[in-house]
Formats: C-alpha cells, structure tokens, sequence
C-alpha cells in the first residue's frame, strides 16, 4: 500500500549555467514577457553544467518520500540508457519503480534547463508513449501531471479506478503537454480532482482569463473550485502562495532567501502542500510546508537538492516566523 502514487514521465535534465555576465547572452523585454536572447552563431561561455533526474511526478515523489511517505511513480520510460538512469535513481531515492513500464518504441523524456540570472528556460523534448495501467494499484493518495502523448487511455483508466475507489485523493498539477494541446481532458480530470496544484500562469491558461481581468488570487481561485476541485493552491514565484475552498482562502508570501536557480521550486511546493495534508493538516499548515520546502530547493542546483524533511521543514519556517499564512 502506497501513500501517495505520483503519475507523470520521468525527464532527465541538463542544467546548463550560463554566465550572467557575458555579453553574448540578453534578457529583452517583448510584449508581456521577456525574451532570452542569444547572439547568432556565436559560442556562448557557461560556468557549469550536470545532469540529474527530474519530472514532475520524481520530484513530488522524491520530496514525499524525503518527508515521510511511502511513494511510487506510474509512467512509461525507453528502452535507452536515460531510462536505465531514471529507473535507477528513482530506486536511489526510495521510490517504488515497479509501475514504471519499459517501451523499446520510445524515446525517454530529456530537456535542456537554461540557468540565467536566477530564472531557467527549459527546452523540452517528449515522445509518444504507450500507458499501461497497473493491475492491484493500491494507494492512499494520487498525483498526476506531466505525461505526452499518449497519455488518453491512461487517464481514462485513472478515472475509472477512482470511480472504484472513491475514497483515494487525487492532486493534480497539469503537465505542459495538457496544457498546450488537450485541455478537454485536462477539464475532465479537473471535475474528479480533489486538490488542484498550479501556477499562475497555468490558472490563466485553464481558465481563458488573467489575474488583472479577475482583480485577484482568490477570485481565480472560485474559478477553479466552480469546475471540481475540492481545493486549489495557486503559486506565484515571489509573491508567494494562496490556498482556498468554497469556505476559506489564505495566503503566504515567498521566505526572501537567495535564488541559485528555481526549477524545481513548484513540485517542492506540491510536495510539502500534499504531504501536509496527508497527515491531516489544515491549509494554512499545508500552505507553509509548501512554501518552507520550495524555499529549500531553490537555494541550490537541482531539482531534488534542497528537498527537506520534516526537521528541515521545521527549521525553515522558525527562520522566519513573522512570514505566516495571512486568513484572507
């Protein structure tokens, strides 16, 4: 029996630190974002560069499994050497493998993450796969995210398991894929969710909308709950968190640490959001292990490195203890 079941590929990363003062390389403001500009045909110096695993559902699962929980990742990998590294380091981490199927059709997922004054931009590579659900899955809590194509008959088969098994939570965080290219599925996944996870961004995204029209968080917030979910946590880098149901709403502003690079920062939220409200914690509880344990992962390299335990949890938010969940 598994405690938290998280659902998503597998990706192994290329962190790629670009040195911030070179003059080949430019942020340039476009419209309503910026533009990561390189200068054509030019050799463009870096500082560092490493591999490690990453993916949305590894991360929550690693995070999960730092806090506690006994966890397993459901997924489709290739039959290559970045499959046999995923497999391999999931295992390292303490994270069951034995949903994870094999495909020799297939190619692993793998990105390049682009490290730039303090913010990443992710080239993204993502095969087709074939989706299998297991035969006897049996968990408390399930997380499903990023997954490519080929992800419908495995999100049926979700749908129908927990129609089975309706006391079994599901969170959700939508993957990319979802987002660009399927959001009918992604609404039909969202009216069987328990508790959704995203961005702001993505918020917007789902909802057709932006946070200036709806004037505020929580009104994106309503938004969300009107479609299904029982609750939503919605994100926002610096500004912090918010989380609310139909009868509550907080928010917690972001702990002013220092930045070494942010991939990975919102599945370290998830994590300590999910694991909080795992073990029965209300949701300003939830909202502070979220943003205690991002906190963590952004001070450092990698996806899974400043992942803390409940100790460091802990000792995160006794470093700053006037930076509370505000009842909104």
């Amino acid at each position: 029996m598994f405690q938290l079941l998280a659902i998503g590929d597998p990706i192994i990363d290329t962190h790629v630190q670009i040195d911030h003062d070179t003059a080949e390389c430019s942020v340039i403001p476009h419209a309503n974002s910026q533009k990561l500009c390189f200068d054509y045909g030019s050799k463009i110096p870096i500082l560092n560069s490493f591999q490690n695993l990453g993916g949305n559902a590894p991360n929550v699962a690693a995070g999960a499994t730092r806090l506690g929980l006994k966890t397993a990742v459901l997924s489709t990998v290739g039959n290559d050497i970045n499959g046999k590294i995923a497999l391999e380091q999931l295992a390292k981490m303490g994270i069951d493998t034995k949903y994870i199927t094999v495909d020799k059709n297939t190619t692993t997922r793998y990105s390049i993450v682009l490290n730039y004054d303090q913010e990443r931009t992710i080239l993204s590579y993502s095969d087709k796969k074939q989706y299998y659900w297991p035969k006897n899955v049996a968990t408390d809590w399930i997380y499903y995210t990023g997954l490519s194509a080929g992800f419908e008959t495995l999100q049926k088969e979700l749908l129908n398991y927990l129609k089975l098994h309706p006391t079994v939570h599901l969170a959700v965080n939508p993957g990319s894929y979802l987002l660009k290219f399927a959001i009918r599925e992604l609404n039909e996944i969202i009216k069987r969710t328990d508790t959704l996870i995203l961005n702001l961004e993505e918020a917007e995204k789902i909802l057709n909308t932006t946070l200036e029209k709806e004037k505020s968080v929580t009104a994106l917030i309503r938004k969300l709950i009107a479609r299904g979910p029982s609750e939503v946590a919605i994100t926002d880098a610096e500004r912090g968190a918010w989380t609310g149901t139909k009868s509550e709403m907080w928010h917690q502003k972001a702990f002013p640490v220092g930045v070494i690079a942010k991939t990975g920062a919102g599945d370290a939220f998830s994590a300590g959001y999910l694991t909080a409200r795992f073990h029965g914690h209300d949701l300003n509880h939830a909202l502070s292990w979220g943003i205690a344990n991002s906190a963590g992962v952004i001070q450092a390299h990698g996806t899974q490195t400043g992942l803390l335990d409940e100790s460091g949890i802990k000792k995160q938010l006794e470093v700053f203890p006037l930076i509370e969940p505000i009842k909104l």
